[in-house]
């Protein structure tokens, strides 16, 4: 099954420590398992564009449309047995500490 995680970050200062390892080793780890498809760090709010179409016409809008406590810092695609894999996965990420790692299946076409 392959995941969509998104990796968020919360708003609230870290505390020193509360990161538990190195996200570049968690990378590493994840593709020698053959579980990280691909991912990476997403641009700054601020960059974001949120667009819909009404009366048949794109309105954009800038920064992100949703309001959270977390900022997206970034997202990975996984392959895992199930979710309980993929949940052992997004535990091991450094930031899970600090922010909070959502999982979602991708839905099979």
């Amino acid at each position: 099954m392959q995941f969509l995680m998104l990796v968020c970050r919360d708003t609230e200062p870290v505390p020193p420590g509360a990161e538990t390892g190195d996200v570049e080793d968690w990378v590493a780890t994840m593709e020698g398992r053959g579980v990280r498809i691909t991912g990476g760090p997403v641009a700054a709010e601020r960059q974001a564009r949120a667009v819909r179409v009404r009366n048949g016409k794109a309105v954009v809008t800038d920064g992100p449309y949703l309001e959270t406590k977390e900022i997206l810092g970034g997202f990975d695609v996984l392959e895992c047995r199930d979710m309980a894999e993929a949940i052992e996965v997004a535990a091991a990420h450094p930031f899970a500490a600090a922010g909070v790692m959502e999982l979602r299946p991708l839905r099979e076409l």
